[in-house]
């Protein structure tokens, strides 16, 4: 579980592709809190840790039904990506409760600015149960 707050940005600095797959290697300051099986949150998206080659690097990969359904498919090396450990509990929970396995993605239709933010408006394919039957 992940509250939807940014903690931190990693830089990707490998992408390694396998049987349609994609590892990732993250250059980032919570690298050395971090052990293999822990849960993280990359652009919203929940990876779990595999490896620890440095005090500044892990690596997480994404299958084809994750690269399918989010936006990580369209990663370069040299990016950044919004990171959120997961949530502990004993601590204080900002933010919400967001679980981070992605449904479907959506198309964006629109966005208006807003005094001081931004309003969009985001179509769903009517196959993604997102999108009330009538």
């Amino acid at each position: 579980m992940f509250t939807g707050i940014i903690e931190s940005r990693g830089k990707i600095q490998r992408i390694s592709p396998s049987r349609g797959n994609l590892t990732f290697l993250v250059e980032s300051h919570i690298s050395k809190e971090l052990k293999p099986g822990d849960s993280v949150s990359h652009n919203g998206v929940c990876l779990t840790v595999e490896t620890i080659p440095s005090q500044s690097q892990y690596t997480v990969s994404a299958i084809q039904e994750t690269l399918a359904k989010s936006n990580l498919c369209d990663l370069s090396e040299g990016n950044e990506v919004n990171l959120e450990r997961s949530l502990r509990g004993d601590g204080r929970i900002d933010g919400h409760f967001v679980q981070g396995h992605v449904d479907t993605m959506g198309n964006i239709l629109e966005i208006s600015e807003l005094d001081g933010s931004h309003e969009f408006w985001i179509s769903f394919p009517e196959s993604s149960n997102l999108v009330p039957s009538s």
